[in-house]
């Protein structure tokens, strides 16, 4: 993993960031096997509060290693050289690995936001909007690239893509692979904010998050995650249910008693 991906925790706020910048941050077997080991670390932690996700070097993340597509191209390939016989098998749960190392992001239950500059392009991009949030620097391009491999995208990308983004934007990404730029992303509803330092806004963010109700948060990320494949029926109870059980907990209590006194809170 300490070649792969790096990670601090400081005052609630878990900084994992991409350190393979010789190779743009390139998606291979033991990048997938690290950011899905931090992942899994992190949701036990109940120390921390928010992650904030970003890639080292020119890059957040330009992809899967071209070494996984020859590997991938092999009629003899095995689980041992790390390409799964079959992509339907499970192997994290509802996912596979290159789904997981996407969608452990959306497990977490703290939030989690992505930080995004130079490019995030096919697996790079699925892996970004495995976050609750991404902040992006001016000039950042990104790609649903898979189709220039002949490819679909597969990294639980269509999963989140429809949450965000309108059904026609998505297919006509999909189907050419055309590069689109910061503000078009920001349009179409795949970034959050464009800012000239994303990563200390990002962490600015953090910060803010850090300090409010753990309890609440985690059951907000629960609740909205929950909300997107549910009907209203079941949504409506869902949030009477999660409120029911912060109503007059330490942490709510705590919360109040801050705001009315006008001092830091202090959670547990």
């Amino acid at each position: 993993m300490k070649d792969r991906v790096s990670l601090s925790i400081n005052d609630g706020i878990a900084d994992v960031r991409l350190i393979r910048s010789d190779k743009m941050n390139a998606l291979d077997e033991q990048m997938f096997d690290a950011i899905i080991e931090v992942g899994e670390q992190l949701r036990n932690d109940k120390s921390v509060r928010v992650v904030v996700l970003s890639g080292e070097g020119k890059a957040f993340c330009a992809g899967l290693d071209m070494g996984n597509f020859a590997a991938a191209a092999d009629p003899d390939a095995s689980t041992d050289k790390g390409v799964p016989t079959t992509l339907e098998t499970r192997t994290h749960g509802i996912a596979n690995k290159p789904q997981y190392a996407a969608w452990v992001w959306r497990e977490l239950p703290m939030p989690v936001i992505a930080v995004l500059h130079g490019v995030a392009l096919g697996g790079g991009f699925q892996l970004a909007l495995g976050a609750d949030m991404r902040y992006a620097a001016p000039g950042t391009r990104m790609s649903i690239m898979e189709i220039k491999w002949g490819l679909v995208p597969d990294m639980a990308g269509t999963q989140i893509m429809r949450h965000l983004a309108r059904d026609d934007v998505i297919r006509e990404l999909t189907y050419t692979g055309r590069m689109f730029d910061v503000d078009e992303a920001l349009q179409f509803g795949f970034v959050t904010r464009v800012e000239a330092d994303p990563l200390a806004a990002a962490m600015e963010t953090a910060v803010y998050i850090a300090t409010r109700n753990p309890d609440a948060i985690r059951a907000d990320k629960k609740l909205l995650d929950d909300a997107n494949y549910l009907d209203r029926e079941q949504g409506l109870m869902l949030e009477s249910v999660i409120q029911d059980q912060i109503i007059g907990s330490p942490n709510q209590i705590e919360a109040v008693m801050a705001e009315l006194e006008g001092r830091a809170a202090n959670f547990k």
